[in-house]
């Protein structure tokens, strides 16, 4: 929709646009004549939720945290329990005055409040009321709000059950409930606001709901940190005494393996069994070097004997010798050159010299004998073989003793090895313990840290209290007028514009065409009775001009040049039309020269054009003059212009759509012939009701379908024309009849009509058309 659309849619519905608003600003004016004034009074707490001060020094701000413990706190005080809270207190508050008291509750709304009081619970109040002074303490304020909150609990359909739930302007939950509750941007400030009739309860009811909104935040938070301290400190009792058990259970275990410190003494038992091992080691290879030596010496102790013998050889071998020197001196004094002497002398000489090599064999062995390898003399030997007997001994008397003490530590070993792995797994079961403790014991100082934190936090504190209002808020009234004029002149324009929308008629020929599939061959307007502010003479005849030069176009682009040319006109349903159209386009024929044959059907006779009821309205709205101008020459008969030969009725008969020929039609006044004029209009009956003639429809050159534009394009026209088109192809067009007069301008422009210059300028803005004046 262009912007000059919309304007025009408003100028044509501006009665219904400014009346309808103005009967509702009407209605809202009486309605509000008489308003009930309202009292404001409002009052800030400080939370302390985001930047107070906190036990925890390394405590970092958190936005999420921040917002959660606001939602937390709003959610308390919006909470029905609260409000419940707050509606008894309120009420035992006012039972507990004797009168009335502009300071807690008017006049009015205290007698209300008597008359609604059941005498059951009258009595109830009378005999609480009688135990109580005149000067009633909190002590008996809290009595009267304990009594009332268990007669409200005692069931659902008592006389305080019912107050709160049900509509009471000040106890009711709903009444309550209109106490707003906002945060102060991203301060730590929660403000409670309220609105009553009442000042001394508007008052009242914000100072009550201070105190218990304080007080339930306080419980909630430091209940919820007590109990956290408290399984803490349970938790840390029963991991003591698991401690206490275990650091038992190793007392004994070390007491009955006496263990005083199992590391160090194992560390001592392995050390004194590792320097035991190496000198044994030691001790052993001394004794085993002492055996050889002792039995190396026995070996020397053994040759005395053969030293003794090698003597006696050697003196023998002396005496031999001596006994062969004689005679080898006996042989040489002789100096006899006796080849037997010389012989024997040779001989003799030959044994003392192997007697010689003898001796000294002897004395060399019995030197060796006499001496060890290392050159030792022999007669030392006895004593170092004594010696080393009394070492081997003595080595064997140490290594008996640490083969015993071996044993000992052998034992030992055996003790310790599984104590030391039964001590670590106590050990383990300790650390265990010990670090579980000490986890409990961070747990219960973090949760005691948290509790005096919650402590600090959960102190709300009303920095601003509520005030009590001397002067009752601004009405609204005139918010309220100006509101519902604004929102009712929407709605009305909503509605237009839905309507306008999801308007689905054919409207104009463009709209029209994309509908009904086939070309436009011009429209027409609707004649009403106009206000002369429009020529709508004028407008018609140029707009049957222009139907006129499209139809002469299509005829003359036909190729066939016979005559007569017949121009069939129809339409789906009744009351579209046709017979207007039909006389003027055989008006226009006849007065450009051609000679015309209308041929119309009876049963438009019976048609009957009801006249428009209720004028006046459209009139009062605004609105065109709905009424038909039958003394519009568009309108005029064609009966008024056409003779007898011109205009021809014919009955519908049964065999109405088999004929083939416009001159088979059965006419009402039978004609010997029928004059060859250069058109027939044949006006058939409306197709949906009538059946039409296929043969003679398909000979026609022109077939128009005429239109109403304010109707609905059924399923069933579509179908209907769809086997129509079938029939004519592209000689079937039509023309849109009875269109708004403001669709005229998308064919013939600016309507002719008196405009100011203001019009005419703003209409040019809402078009974008800034230039017209200007010539090329």
């Amino acid at each position: 929709m262009k912007p000059i659309d919309f304007i025009k849619l408003i100028i044509k519905h501006k009665v219904l646009l400014i009346v309808i608003p103005l009967i509702f600003g009407f209605l809202s004016i009486i309605l509000t004549s008489n308003p009930k004034r309202s009292y404001y009074s409002q009052t800030i707490l400080y939370t302390g939720i985001a930047s107070g001060s906190s036990i925890q020094m390394d405590k970092s701000f958190n936005y999420l945290a921040t917002n959660n413990a606001f939602d937390n706190l709003i959610n308390i005080i919006k909470s029905r329990e609260t409000k419940e809270e707050v509606a008894i207190r309120l009420l035992s508050q006012h039972l507990m005055l004797n009168g009335p008291n502009q300071s807690f509750i008017s006049e009015d709304a205290y007698n209300e409040l008597l008359e609604i009081i059941p005498e059951e619970l009258q009595e109830q109040l009378i005999q609480f009321n009688s135990n109580i002074l005149n000067n009633w303490s909190q002590d008996d304020y809290e009595a009267k709000v304990e009594l009332l909150t268990e007669i409200m609990l005692n069931d659902n359909s008592n006389f305080v059950y019912s107050l709160l739930n049900f509509d009471h302007p000040y106890y009711s939950l709903e009444a309550i409930s209109k106490v707003k509750v906002e945060r102060i941007s991203a301060s730590d400030l929660v403000k409670l606001s309220y609105e009553t009739d009442d000042p001394g309860i508007c008052q009242q009811t914000l100072v009550i709901y201070n105190e218990v909104c304080i007080k339930k935040y306080k419980v909630l938070k430091e209940n919820g940190s007590d109990a956290v301290v408290k399984y803490f400190e349970t938790q840390l009792k029963q991991s003591e005494d698991k401690l206490k058990g275990i650091e038992q259970k190793l007392l004994k275990f070390n007491q009955d393996n006496n263990i005083i410190n199992y590391y160090e003494q194992s560390k001592a038992v392995a050390i004194v069994k590792e320097d035991m091992d190496v000198e044994y080691g030691r001790r052993l290879a001394q004794l085993e070097g002492s055996k050889a030596s002792a039995k190396r010496l026995e070996e020397k102790l053994q040759i005395q004997e053969l030293i003794q013998q090698k003597n006696n050889t050697i003196i023998d071998s002396k005496k031999k010798l001596g006994e062969i020197n004689y005679k080898i001196g006996i042989y040489e004094a002789k100096a006899s050159n006796k080849e037997g002497d010389s012989d024997n002398l040779k001989q003799l000489k030959e044994e003392a010299k192997s007697l010689q090599n003898d001796i000294k064999t002897n004395v060399d062995e019995i030197y060796s004998f006499q001496n060890s390898v290392e050159g030792v003399p022999i007669k030392k030997t006895l004593p170092d073989w004594i010696d080393k007997v009394v070492e081997t001994e003595d080595l064997k008397a140490k290594l008996e003793v640490m083969d015993e003490q071996n044993e000992a530590i052998e034992r030992q070993f055996a003790t310790y090895a599984p104590a030391g792995a039964n001590l670590k797994r106590i050990e383990r079961e300790i650390e265990v313990a010990e670090q579980e403790y000490l986890e409990i014991l961070h747990g219960l100082n973090l949760a005691k840290l948290k509790f005096q934190d919650t402590q600090l936090s959960s102190n709300l504190k009303a920095v601003d209290p509520p005030y009590f209002p001397l002067k009752p808020m601004a009405s609204k009234r005139k918010i309220i007028i100006i509101g519902i004029l604004l929102l009712s002149g929407i709605i009305v324009l909503g509605v237009i514009l839905f309507m306008e929308f999801f308007d689905d008629t054919l409207k104009n020929s463009q709209i029209a065409s994309e509908k009904l599939g086939i070309p436009s061959l011009g429209m027409l307007p609707k004649v009403f009775k106009s206000n002369n502010k429009l020529d709508l003479l004028k407008i018609q005849d140029r707009l049957m001009e222009f139907v006129m030069q499209n139809f002469n176009h299509f005829i003359e682009s036909q190729p066939s040049s016979e005559t007569p040319k017949i121009i069939s006109v129809f339409s789906t349903k009744a009351m579209e039309g046709k017979s207007v159209i039909t006389s003027n386009i055989a008006k226009k024929l006849k007065a450009s020269g051609k000679s015309v044959v209308v041929l119309n059907h009876t049963n438009s006779r019976n048609l009957r054009v009801s006249s428009t009821k209720s004028t006046w309205l459209y009139r009062l709205l605004g609105y065109d003059n709905p009424s038909i101008d039958y003394s519009h020459p568009f309108l005029e008969s064609i009966q008024d212009k056409f003779d007898n030969s011109e205009y021809l009725e014919y009955n519908v008969t049964p065999s109405f759509r088999n004929i083939n020929d416009y001159k088979n039609l059965d006419f009402v006044k039978k004609q010997d012939s029928i004059i060859e004029p250069d058109y027939v209009i044949i006006e058939f009956p409306n197709v949906l009701e009538t059946n039409y003639p296929s043969k003679l429809i398909s000979k026609s050159d022109l077939a128009i379908l005429v239109c109403r534009s304010n109707r609905l394009w059924s399923i069933a026209d579509e179908n209907v024309l769809k086997n129509i088109k079938e029939i004519l192809g592209s000689k079937l067009q039509f023309i849109i009849n009875g269109v708004e007069i403001n669709e005229v301008e998308n064919v013939l422009g600016e309507l002719p009509k008196k405009r100011s210059n203001v019009r005419r300028t703003l209409k040019n803005i809402l078009r974008f058309q800034f230039y017209t004046k200007q010539h090329i």
